[in-house]
């Protein structure tokens, strides 16, 4: 049971023309909703910040475009408090769409259970969508062999940070692409990558070719733009390239266009260049989330999380978030 009677919500206010700011979110409260017949309360534990949070205000995506008004979604990690639903009981762990706010009622078709046992940074991180794009975008799409060359983008970054360490697993040589000599020094010193570049420094297309002399096997990317374009023109016969997200182009007001090269170096190089969404892999998500907990268990894997207190504090979280802020899984403490 709770003792409150509000139920705080960020509201995604108006639509950014370039970078997100405080004024895109408006805090309201709303009385605390009650649990119908086969619904439950819970409260939230936990919201993710992500990217793809900049992406769903711009246009349509997987999911259609966010309108102001609405209440900011958010995948996130929550505590039943009362149910009246059969299979959902007081104290469970379950992880559902809930938004950026304090509680939800909720359905048991709706959410997924999870082990409570295990921390909320885990259940939010590596073993949540952060991991798991990660896992099966590097080993599904890229497919990477041992002794390649695997360069990834925004390499520090949630999905960025497993991704790089999956690769180092399966035996490849690895370059991590990332903003600041700070970042390129936590991704070699930290997690084992074999080389990073800083593509704020300039001179990006030359640091990257000295970081790859035997060309790019496997590309991971999280930016497209400049930094795909310059990675396209290092890619070795056969390559593949995973495109996980487009973080580069999400203060636009759509998709840009190009580069107009493209075809011609996929047909000579035979890369393979394939998009892809965690959902298309979900069937097969307890494999993945066994390999990503023995290898947490055994050390191979680390997984960095930045971890914001406070519901109020989550559109300065996003922000933080876009403008490259902060090493590994971003998320926000809500209770």
């Amino acid at each position: 049971m709770t003792t409150s009677t509000r139920n705080r919500q960020w509201i995604y206010a108006s639509r950014p023309d370039g970078a997100v700011g405080l004024e895109h979110f408006q805090l309201r409260e709303a009385p605390l909703p009650a649990p119908g017949p086969g619904q439950a309360l819970a409260r939230v534990r936990a919201v993710s910040i992500d990217p793809a949070q900049r992406a769903w205000m711009m246009t349509k995506t997987y999911r259609p475009q966010l309108v102001p008004g609405e209440l900011m979604p958010a995948f996130a990690l929550a505590e039943v408090l009362e149910s009246n639903a059969p299979g959902l009981k007081p104290g469970e762990i379950i992880e559902g769409d809930f938004g950026w706010q304090d509680y939800v009622v909720v359905t048991p078709e709706r959410v997924q259970r999870r082990d409570a046992a295990k921390s909320i940074e885990h259940l939010m991180g590596v073993l949540h969508f952060t991991g798991l794009t990660a896992y099966f975008g590097m080993l599904e799409v890229g497919r990477p062999r041992p002794g390649e060359t695997v360069v990834v983008s925004g390499a520090a970054g949630a999905v960025g940070s497993i991704a790089v360490q999956i690769a180092k697993i399966a035996g490849c040589r690895v370059v991590g692409i990332a903003g600041g000599a700070e970042k390129c020094r936590w991704l070699v010193q930290e997690l084992g990558i074999d080389a990073a570049v800083d593509y704020k420094a300039g001179g990006l297309s030359e640091a990257l070719a000295a970081a790859c002399p035997d060309g790019v096997d496997v590309y991971f990317d999280n930016t497209g733009g400049e930094i795909l374009e310059t990675t396209l023109s290092l890619m070795n016969v056969h390559g593949r390239i995973a495109c996980c997200g487009a973080v580069s182009q999400y203060d636009q007001g759509g998709w840009s266009t190009g580069p107009r090269g493209v075809p011609g170096v996929l047909i000579f190089k035979r890369i393979h260049m394939e998009g892809f969404l965690l959902t298309d892999f979900l069937k097969d998500r307890k494999v993945a989330e066994k390999a990503l907990t023995n290898w947490l268990r055994s050390g191979k894997l680390k997984a960095p999380v930045e971890a914001v207190n406070g519901l109020e504090n989550a559109p300065q979280a996003l922000i933080d978030l876009l403008k490259g802020r902060n090493l590994g899984k971003m998320l926000v403490r809500v209770s």
